[in-house]
């Protein structure tokens, strides 16, 4: 009677546990620039990463387990950023991680995530060296970065401009950008007129736009993030010279650009990985979400976290488990379509399957330029 009363009190005990333990969320760490020079985008990262956060939650989470995102703020410091990796991994227990904001901030976490095996989607990040070192569990969401500008090479070639101007900050993903611009000019026949690189937080670059006019560029190449692309329009401004054509990377595909810029942001040209109600599926529904959310329109930093969320989720359900291995396997070879396109990688996971828009501000909104398949205006030369 003791023995049968003793198993019929470990079994309750056994399913009360059992309860509990399926009870617990998965959770998925993350580490953003919420402050520091990469808070704008670190900011629509983090909006798209709960936004996914909520809409999975919504149709019953991943495998019937609620999902937790848990999101630390590195400062924008890549050494702030490693050891909240080391924590999300060893002491919070985390199940899987984000990568973090910036090409620069997830070289520095990769060689942590690699030691305990986490596969990682870089939605933040597009470095091409992120994929040169033998790193087995790097994923990219992004177009990488030395083909952000083939869209935009190819329009100033069709329109029979030659001399390009190439200026760049010394973050990795500036000069991945910079020496990818390099290599796409030569096979579209254009020529390299000025090749420059400047130190990045240099505020003032009116000494590098005086070097671009005096090379008789027809178009500018500026490499960098928001800072850099407005401080750079603004020098053009301060020296009272404009290229026929301006092209700024990745922070003049975002708001802030115009609005710290007003009308002299007009004209500029950037690589874009989304826009808002782009055809793809999904897209629409989640740029109606987003505003409603957080009263704002989201920029394309918030739509390639949330399309990480939608990669991970396709591989766990895929896999119908939660083992890192398995997940890893997967990711290798899925080939799924997300709220900002295709994914699919090569064998060492960088990304070969997305494709980047190109962007152009006219009348104070953006408006699709390349491809011509979905473009939403023709660009404009000055």
């Amino acid at each position: 009677m003791k023995k049968s009363g003793l198993f019929v009190l470990k079994l309750v005990l056994f399913c009360l546990l059992s309860s509990v333990y399926a009870e617990e969320p998965i959770k998925i760490g993350v580490s953003l620039g919420l402050t520091g020079r990469y808070s704008e985008m670190s900011d629509m990262q983090m909006k798209g990463f709960k936004l996914w956060e909520h809409d999975i939650n919504k149709k019953g989470g991943l495998l019937g387990r609620k999902v937790k995102v848990i999101i630390h703020d590195d400062k924008s410091d890549p050494l702030i950023a490693k050891n909240i990796y080391e924590d999300l991994i060893l002491k919070e227990r985390c199940d899987f991680v984000f990568g973090p904001y910036s090409s620069q901030i997830t070289e520095a976490v990769v060689p942590i995530t690699e030691k305990h095996h986490y596969p990682l989607l870089t939605s933040g990040a597009s470095a091409d060296r992120l994929w040169q070192k033998g790193y087995r569990y790097v994923f990219g969401v992004y177009t990488p970065a030395s083909k952000y500008t083939i869209g935009f090479l190819e329009l100033i070639a069709a329109n029979n401009l030659n001399n390009i101007a190439i200026v760049y900050a010394d973050d990795i993903v500036s000069i991945d950008i910079a020496e990818g611009a390099v290599k796409w000019a030569k096979r579209f026949g254009l020529k390299v007129v000025l090749m420059k690189m400047f130190k990045k937080g240099t505020r003032d670059l009116k000494y590098i736009a005086l070097k671009v006019k005096d090379s008789n560029a027809d178009a500018l190449i500026v490499c960098g993030h928001l800072d850099e692309s407005i401080d750079m329009r603004k020098s053009l401004k301060g020296i009272g010279w404009y290229p026929k054509v301006y092209y700024a990377s990745v922070g003049a595909a975002m708001q802030e650009y115009y609005d710290a810029l007003g009308i002299d942001a007009n004209y500029t040209f950037s690589s874009s990985q989304w826009e808002p109600y782009t055809r793809f599926p999904g897209s629409r529904e989640f740029t109606d979400s987003f505003i409603k959310k957080y009263n704002a329109m989201p920029s394309y930093h918030a739509a390639t976290a949330y399309a990480g969320g939608q990669i991970l989720e396709a591989a766990i359900k895929k896999a119908n488990s939660f083992d890192r291995a398995k997940i890893h396997d997967i990711l290798l070879v899925m080939d799924i379509i997300t709220i900002i396109g295709r994914y699919g990688v090569y064998t060492d996971g960088m990304q070969k399957r997305h494709f980047n828009l190109i962007i152009q501000w006219q009348n104070g909104k953006k408006e699709i330029v390349w491809p011509d398949e979905i473009r939403t205006a023709r660009p404009i030369f000055k």
